[in-house]
């Protein structure tokens, strides 16, 4: 559509509110909808487009400027980065950036981390991580794909790290204080949440 034209569906007599929301939230909504159908299920127009995780690690996850000068270079690139919906997505990139300006330092090595972080915890359900140096939360969205039976198990098996607040969130409490292990512990707890 965007190479040969879309006729009077996107043309000046267009009778819908494309002006409103924008060519690229169109073009999604319209993609979400060609898919429901095409899968013989109704589109669900109140549901949110997609699940986006928020991940907050407490330490520092960007492009240093030193690292990558150029503004418009770095912006380029936070936004592959955030566009990124696999992981061979992301190692590809990986190695284009050392590729093209070397080495990462370390906080562009935490971006890629949190980024994993956040493409697995959306396919889970999880709306938001947050992690500190002694511990964090999981937030759960109403319809996650985390079994109750794996928290049960979970919250059986080390009751003094972890616990429920409310129906959605899974508090955990340990020592985090080295960024690289706090990864690696909230990456360990996703794997283990699903199944």
């Amino acid at each position: 559509l965007e190479i040969r034209g879309a006729g009077e569906l996107l043309g000046e007599d267009q009778s819908g509110n494309l002006h409103a929301v924008g060519f690229t939230l169109y073009m999604e909504m319209l993609e979400r909808a060609v898919k429901a159908i095409k899968a013989g299920k109704t589109p669900n127009l109140d549901q949110p487009l997609e699940l986006t995780a928020e991940v907050n690690l407490r330490i520092s996850a960007l492009i240093p400027d030193d690292y990558l000068p150029d503004v418009h270079n770095r912006l380029l690139m936070y936004t592959r980065i955030s566009h990124a919906e696999t992981a061979d997505a992301m190692d590809e990139l990986q190695v284009e950036m050392i590729d093209r300006f070397g080495l990462l330092p370390e906080p562009t090595k935490n971006l890629f981390a949190a980024h994993r972080l956040k493409l697995r915890a959306a396919a889970l359900g999880i709306r938001k991580i947050d992690a500190g140096p002694q511990g964090g939360r999981l937030d759960f969205a109403k319809d996650t794909q985390v079994q109750p039976i794996t928290l049960i198990k979970l919250l059986q098996s080390q009751p003094a790290q972890f616990r429920m607040e409310g129906g959605d969130k899974l508090r955990f409490s340990a020592n985090l204080t080295e960024p690289a292990k706090r990864v690696q512990y909230v990456s360990d707890l996703l794997k283990q949440l699903g199944g």
